[in-house]
């Protein structure tokens, strides 16, 4: 294979080029061993004709020794190129997801590892620059921060993704390997499936993370790095999560992480004061609007709604008019703050609004529920620092907190979700089928190229033997000839290179297919050097 000189100078070509530790061998010419010297100098020996004989000996061992050294060469570049061609393509990327969930690390390390949704196609862009890494997408929430890949090699893939995760967050490596989960291909592909269904949410069903997932694609639709797989492997998931709560009753009663905070506060509070505790709300986005609806069907009559402007909020207080909403701006908040019982935050500042020296000048909260002011944090990162727990009047719960809520639940959690584990499992099958069959894509481009370049050149032979007094519709018609006798050659080969995946045994067969026709045609380095291409333009942008 040659590869073409418009990328050699690609740095991700060259890392990858470079981890095969090609070095051509050199080797020594042998001289028939003469006698020494006193002084330790060979001596050759002093009859000419021996002489010259011993010179001719010596110049025939080089000249074999500069043919074995060539050939070693040879052999060794020829080994690099099978070698990376069996690597990167008869060995077929692998699907990985790097993950942190509140299932393996704490609030104050998922903070620091989230990416704002704004910031999600630089993170593509950078996750698809580093050296093993073709396609991207990142799945940032207040419960987890996975970022997902499609990776040329799973042990270097991961590396790099790790690195980047340290670097972007300031978290040591060692200290992410230690809270990180791995998990590859089809294991990835139920990761994904599970938590768009909401299995692997802390509220069993809940609704929010499929619209999460949603916006993943909504997001990655056009950025570059946002390939095939990881964008089939997301409109996958998103109908795996619809089936799941259409024909389970997953759904039903499932409460969201708004709910369970509305809940977790009312655990906390003295039960005669549920009516008459002050309700304050930071943030009107989807989060808080959840707080209200749920407050409301709790029996709250009246909620403070602190936010940056007014619009968001009217717009609430149409939708729901079983409850006061009255709104502050957020200059006002800690004034909101002293004159409420609890607080709850939901907004995307990436900075805490409470610290311990803006609480502990607030007054106690009211004698009804214990002069403790309840501070219910359900953002990622937190908008109230851990400082404030400090204070003796205050009392600070976050996300990971509300796992005593949905505690009790365990037993209907396991039943309901053994019944969407089959609908996971059927969908799990169809997608890994469906990403086998992409792999007869590049070998059909190649034939079809391969039998292209054949057919002009052989249709510029007979051309010119026809001279240049051919009229316009005699080209056209040997033209349409050559296409015609092309295509019809091709029909065969193409057709057992499709399926759609769904039948093992055809699929099988297709896979076998695919690979004579490479090892026959040679078309296995052409798909090798066309990746390398890409890699080479994804770099240059």
């Amino acid at each position: 294979m040659a590869v073409s000189s418009a990328f050699v100078g690609c740095p991700k070509l060259e890392t990858l080029l470079n981890h095969h530790n090609l070095s051509p061998s050199s080797s020594s010419s042998s001289v028939s061993q003469t006698p020494l010297g006193l002084n330790g100098v060979r001596v050759l020996p002093r009859n000419n004709r021996t002489r010259r004989g011993l010179i001719q000996r010596a110049r025939c061992d080089l000249s074999a020794s500069d043919s074995a050294s060539n050939a070693a060469s040879i052999s060794a570049l020829e080994q690099l190129k099978n070698s990376a061609a069996d690597r990167y393509t008869k060995e077929r990327s692998s699907i990985v997801v790097i993950g942190l969930s509140i299932h393996t690390a704490p609030v104050e390390m998922r903070e620091k590892l989230a990416i704002p949704e704004a910031e999600w196609p630089r993170a593509i862009a950078e996750l698809c620059g580093l050296n093993h890494i073709e396609e991207a997408a990142v799945l940032s929430t207040c419960n987890r921060m996975e970022i997902y890949v499609l990776a040329l090699s799973q042990h270097r893939g991961v590396k790099e993704v790790t690195e980047w995760m340290s670097k972007t967050s300031g978290i040591p490596v060692s200290e992410i390997c230690q809270h990180r989960f791995l998990l590859y291909n089809k294991d990835a592909t139920q990761h994904i499936f599970e938590v768009s269904a909401g299995l692997d949410s802390l509220v069993l069903g809940e609704g929010q993370i499929l619209a999460q997932v949603k916006q993943v694609v909504k997001v990655g639709q056009g950025v570059n790095g946002f390939g095939r797989n990881i964008s089939g492997l997301f409109k996958h998931a998103i109908t795996v999560g619809k089936r799941v709560r259409t024909e389970t009753n997953i759904a039903s009663g499932a409460v969201s992480v708004s709910s369970a905070a509305v809940e977790l506060a009312l655990m906390k509070l003295p039960q005669s004061s549920h009516a008459s505790a002050r309700m304050c709300v930071i943030g009107a986005g989807k989060m808080g609007k959840l707080v209200i609806k749920h407050l409301m069907a709790k029996g709250c009559t009246k909620v403070v709604v602190v936010n940056r402007s007014e619009e968001r909020v009217s717009a609430i207080r149409e939708e729901m008019l079983g409850i006061e909403i009255i709104y502050r701006p957020l200059d006002e908040m800690l004034a909101c703050a002293a004159e409420a019982d609890v607080v709850f935050t939901s907004t995307a500042s990436e900075t805490p609004l409470f610290l311990k020296e803006h609480v502990e000048t607030l007054p106690q909260a009211s004698p009804e529920v214990g002069g403790l002011r309840l501070f219910v944090d359900i953002s990622v990162p937190r908008n109230v620092g851990s400082c404030v727990g400090e204070v003796e009047t205050a009392r600070v719960y976050n996300v990971d907190d509300l796992k005593e809520v949905v505690a009790a639940n365990k037993e209907d959690r396991l039943r309901k979700a053994m019944e969407a584990q089959t609908i996971i499992t059927e969908e799990s099958t169809q997608f890994e089928a469906w990403r086998d069959s992409l792999e007869t894509v590049p070998t059909i481009k190649k034939l079809r190229a391969y039998a292209e370049r054949i057919r002009v050149a052989e249709l510029e032979k007979c051309m010119s033997k026809m001279g240049d007094d051919i009229n316009k519709k005699t080209t056209r018609a040997v033209d349409d000839l050559s296409r015609g006798i092309v295509n019809r050659f091709l029909h065969g080969p193409m057709q057992h290179l499709r399926c759609d995946g769904s039948d093992s045994r055809t699929l099988s067969e297709t896979l076998e297919n695919m690979h004579a026709l490479n090892r026959m045609y040679g078309l296995e380095k052409d798909i090798l050097e066309e990746k390398l291409k890409a890699m080479a333009e994804q770099q240059q942008k």
